[in-house]
C-alpha cells in the first residue's frame, strides 16, 4: 500500500506548484502527474462539466491503483470534491478545504482571492474561510486570463503586465490584509505582482498544503520507506507544450504519455 503513487492533476502546469513542494518534503515517493490540456482552462467551465472531467481522471487514478490523491486544482476542488469525495478509496487532498484553517489562524480581518471564475461563482473560499473565522472579510476576484498568461508563458509581456496590474489594483481598493492566490497558476505570476506589491502581501496555498499531506501521510501510516521515489506524467493533450511550459518552473526529462 505505501508503495503505491500519490497522484497529482490540474489543466496544466499549474499544479507543479504543488507538486514540486511535496515531492521536496517526501522524495521517496512515487508520483504521478496528470495535465488536462484537453479540457484547459478548468475556470470557463460549468460545475457539471468539471464533475464530468474530474471522475474520469479519477477513474484513471484508480487504474493506477494509487494511494492518494492531490486536487492540486482550486477550481476542481472548489467543484467537484463534496461531490466524488466517497466515489472512491483512495485518500483525496483538496487544496482549498485542506489549507483554510491553517489560513485562517493567522490574525487577518481582511483578505483578497485571486480566483478562476469557476472557483468563484462556486463560492468555496468565502464559506470554507468563515467556517474558521465569522468574522473575516473576504474580497473575491476572478482573473480569466491568468491561466492562459502562465501556460502560453508570456507573463514579462507588457500586455499580460498591465492586465494582472489591472486585476491587483481593483483588488487594492478593498485594502486586504492579505491576499490568497486561488490558482495554482497564479504562483507563478509572483514576479509580477511583486513590482507593484510585497510579495509577503501573497499567500501561496501550496506552502500549506504540501506540508498539510505530508503530516496527513505519516499520521495515516502511509508514507513509502524505499530508498527512492519515481515521477511519471501524463497529459490528455499536447505533450510537447506542457513539457515546454513546465521547464520554467519543473523541468521535466522525457515527454508526458499521452493519454485519453
Amino acid at each position: 500500500m505505501n508503495k503505491k503513487p500519490i497522484a497529482f492533476f490540474d489543466s496544466g502546469i499549474g499544479g507543479l506548484t504543488v507538486f514540486k513542494k511535496l515531492k521536496k518534503l517526501l522524495p521517496h515517493e512515487n508520483y504521478i502527474y496528470f495535465g488536462d490540456l484537453k479540457n484547459i482552462p478548468y475556470g470557463e467551465k460549468s460545475k457539471e462539466e468539471l464533475i464530468k472531467i474530474a471522475d474520469r481522471i479519477f477513474k484513471f487514478f484508480e487504474e493506477k491503483d494509487v494511494k492518494a490523491v492531490v486536487m492540486a486544482c482550486n477550481t476542481t476542488s472548489a467543484n467537484t470534491y463534496d461531490i466524488l469525495k466517497d466515489k472512491y478509496k483512495f485518500k483525496i487532498y483538496p487544496i482549498i478545504q485542506s489549507c483554510a484553517k491553517i489560513i485562517t489562524n493567522k490574525p487577518l480581518k481582511k483578505v483578497g482571492v485571486f480566483a478562476t471564475e469557476a472557483t468563484i461563482k462556486s463560492g468555496v473560499y468565502s464559506r470554507e474561510l468563515k467556517k474558521y473565522n465569522p468574522a473575516l472579510e473576504v474580497f473575491e476576484m476572478s482573473c480569466p486570463p491568468w491561466v492562459g498568461i502562465v501556460e502560453g508563458n508570456t507573463q514579462n509581456s507588457p500586455a499580460s503586465v498591465a492586465c494582472v496590474s489591472s486585476s491587483l489594483c481593483k483588488m487594492l481598493e478593498n485594502s486586504p490584509e492579505k491576499i490568497i492566490l486561488g490558482c495554482t497558476h497564479y504562483p507563478y505570476l509572483l514576479d509580477i505582482l511583486g513590482k507593484f506589491l510585497p510579495k509577503d502581501k501573497f499567500i501561496d496555498p501550496a506552502d500549506y498544503f504540501a506540508e498539510f499531506i505530508k503530516t496527513d501521510l505519516a499520521k495515516q501510516g502511509m508514507l513509502n520507506k524505499g530508498e527512492s521515489g519515481s515521477e511519471k506524467f501524463f497529459v490528455s493533450a499536447n505533450p510537447e507544450k506542457f513539457k515546454q511550459a513546465a521547464s520554467m518552473f519543473y523541468p521535466i526529462s522525457e515527454l508526458p504519455q499521452l493519454v485519453d
